[in-house]
Formats: C-alpha cells, sequence, structure tokens
C-alpha cells in the first residue's frame, strides 16, 4: 500500500494519469460515434439497466446491445483515470491545489454525462439531447487539456509571452472552434445516422445549416492563418509558433474529411473520422492558448528570523512553507536565522508534536531590546 501511494505521489505521476484522461476522453467521442453510426443507440433502451429485467446486455439483444452496453461501461474507465488523477495530484509531494482543482473538474463532469446518455435514452435519442451529450465531452476536454498542460509546468504566475492583442485573438480563435463544432453537432441533428431507425431529425434544413457549418471553417482556418503571421510579427516564441502551425494543419485535415464525408453521402467510416478530428482540433486550439505564457517556479514565502524552544534562547532549524501557497517546503537552517526577535512568516506551521515557538524576548524588555543569553565559560 506504501508503494502505491508513493508512486501517486511523484510529481511526474499526475502528468501520466492527466495523459490517460485526455486519450481516453477523445476515445470516447469516437466509440459514441460508432454507437451511433451502427445504429445502436437504442441497443440497451433502458438506463440505468439495459432491459427492465437486466442490468447487462443478453444475447437475445445481438450486436446492438453488445455495442451500446460496451460504450457504457467505457463511462466506468474513464471515472477510474479521472480518479487516477486525482488521487496523484492530491498525494503529490509538494501538492498543487491547482492541479486538484482541475482533476475534481475532470471527475465531477463525468457522472454529469452518465445522466445526460440517460436522458438521451430516455427520449428516444433526441437529437438535440445528443447533441448535448456530444458538447458535455467537448467541456471535460477542457479540464483534461488543461491538467495535462499544467501538470507539466511550476505553479508560479503566469507570464505573457506576446502582447495582449494576440492573446485577444486566441480567446477569439477558440470562440470559433467552439461555434464551429456547435454548428457541426446541429448539422448532424438534421441529417441522418440518427442512432437508431425510427428516430426523429431536429427537422432543420440540412442543406443550409451545412453551408453555415462550412462558413464557420472558413472562417477558423483565416483566424488561424491570422494568427501566425501575427506570431511571427511579434516574435512570438518557436513553441507557439509550431503550436498554431499544428492547429491549421487540423483545421486543414478536418476540412478535407468534412468535404468528403459531405460529397461521397456520408459515410459511417468518414463520419467517425470527423468526428474524431473534431476532439483534436478542440485540444489543439485549447493547447495553443497556454504556448502564449509561461510559468516561473513560485517565489519563497517570507523568511523566518530567530526562533526560540522552550527557554532556550539559540536559533534553531524552521519548516515553512510558500505564502503563496505553492506547497513548497524548505528547511531554513542557523546560519540563516537573524539574531534579533522571532517574525513568523504567515504561513509558518509547526511540526505535530513540536514544542510551542515563542519569543525570546519578554513584554516588558528595557529599551524593547532582547537580551543576550550569556556565554557559559570558555
Amino acid at each position: 500500500m506504501q508503494r502505491v501511494a508513493a508512486s501517486f505521489a511523484r510529481p511526474r505521476a499526475v502528468r501520466r494519469w492527466a495523459l490517460a484522461s485526455l486519450i481516453a476522453n477523445i476515445g470516447i467521442i469516437v466509440t459514441g460515434g460508432a454507437v451511433r453510426l451502427t445504429e445502436s443507440g437504442l441497443g440497451c433502451p433502458e438506463w440505468p439497466n439495459c432491459t427492465p429485467e437486466s442490468l447487462v446486455a443478453t444475447p437475445e439483444m445481438g450486436v446492438y446491445g453488445l455495442i451500446e452496453f460496451g460504450n457504457r461501461l467505457l463511462t466506468w474507465g474513464l471515472g477510474a483515470l479521472a480518479a487516477g488523477a486525482l488521487a496523484a495530484a492530491w498525494l503529490r509531494s509538494p501538492r498543487r491545489m491547482s492541479l486538484v482543482k482541475l482533476a475534481v473538474g475532470v471527475l465531477s463532469i463525468i457522472p454529469v454525462q452518465a445522466v445526460i446518455g440517460g436522458v438521451t435514452v430516455w427520449t428516444n435519442l433526441n437529437p438535440w439531447v445528443v447533441g448535448l451529450h456530444f458538447l458535455g465531452s467537448i467541456g471535460i476536454l477542457v479540464f483534461s487539456t488543461a491538467l495535462y498542460i499544467r501538470s507539466g509546468e511550476p505553479d508560479g504566475p503566469a507570464v505573457a509571452l506576446v502582447p495582449r492583442p494576440v492573446r485577444v485573438l486566441s480567446r477569439i480563435l477558440v470562440a470559433s472552434a467552439l461555434v464551429t463544432i456547435t454548428l457541426g453537432v446541429v448539422v448532424t441533428g438534421s441529417g441522418p445516422h440518427a442512432g437508431d431507425a425510427e428516430t426523429p431529425r431536429n427537422g432543420l434544413d440540412p442543406e443550409l445549416l451545412s453551408v453555415l457549418h462550412a462558413d464557420s471553417v472558413w472562417l477558423l482556418i483565416g483566424l488561424s492563418v491570422a494568427m501566425i503571421a501575427v506570431l511571427h510579427a511579434v516574435g512570438a516564441p518557436d513553441t507557439a509558433k509550431r503550436a498554431s502551425y499544428l492547429l491549421l494543419a487540423v483545421e486543414l485535415l478536418q476540412g478535407v474529411i468534412g468535404y468528403t464525408q459531405y460529397y461521397l453521402g456520408l459515410p459511417e467510416l468518414i463520419v467517425g473520422m470527423h468526428m474524431l478530428g473534431a476532439a483534436l482540433l478542440w485540444v489543439a486550439v485549447l493547447a495553443m492558448g497556454y504556448t502564449l505564457r509561461k510559468r516561473e517556479p513560485a517565489p519563497a514565502g517570507s523568511v523566518l528570523h530567530r526562533i526560540v524552544v522552550g527557554d532556550e534562547a539559540e536559533p534553531a532549524t524552521a519548516l515553512f512553507e510558500d505564502a503563496r501557497g505553492s506547497g513548497r517546503r524548505h528547511d531554513i537552517g542557523p546560519s540563516r536565522l537573524p539574531r534579533n526577535g522571532l517574525r513568523r512568516g504567515p504561513a509558518l506551521r509547526r511540526r505535530s508534536g513540536s514544542p510551542r515557538l515563542r519569543s525570546p524576548c519578554a513584554a516588558n524588555a528595557p529599551g524593547g531590546s532582547c537580551p543576550r543569553r550569556p556565554r557559559g565559560p570558555g
């Protein structure tokens, strides 16, 4: 048990769990699409049970029941990975509360997504509820991407690497990508591949929506080209330039897949590839924003001065944490403690069971100065 806890306490453990969680959350978007594309959305006609009499799929339900129930089981895998990331963030030494909060964000959305998935079954795959279910996965990717990136950085304050207008442009890019993905969801709700042969569609014009969706893609590509030009103009770091080129490449590839599926009549395999591309595009646009700043290690907290234990007036070794709450703990030896008085920093903590720390100076010391301890003979 101690070995397991020690493995979670390693700083790199958070990043590994975060990466596994990120990949799994991208993967379940693809498997969820497979459920819809194979018309297995109602393979389990009930929720949370698969049927009124059985929690799991039965042989009589055939392959459709296996596909739908298998996708439900993957939700437990997502929860396990998210719980592992949270445990690693909590047990990390030193602990960073920023990572803990992001891990909580990932874990907290997963049960909400499960409930939305149940509502899709109760509503016989209502296209608007199905679309909301997909956008919930997009929301999980926000926290998963942030957790993975932040776990590889220090926890100090963010330092901008580009001017403010460039950072605003990156936020516009994120908003544009979200609009593009949302329009894609609405287009999907108006076309075929409903998840079941008898499921109605949203009633909107798929041709008109496809044109609007394509226009939003071209707008996103144009903003990405502008971002690349601006990053070169302001002398941005190479990491930011590479991230912007990667984003543009993902957008172009996603556009090619989108036009191909449209003109080929929406074949299932290419539609599934388009769903994977949407998830990768979203991660790419989020990750690019993190390259426009950097984080330095958190500065050291307040320095403790002379510490007196009991009636002794000799300097003692002190343990303190950074005042900014970074979780870094430092040992301050006697050589770094001045002789005049005790000043306790805001984040000073005593070791459990240690003697109480107090000042050697009495309240009525003459002149307000600390009397020196008399030296012994020799």
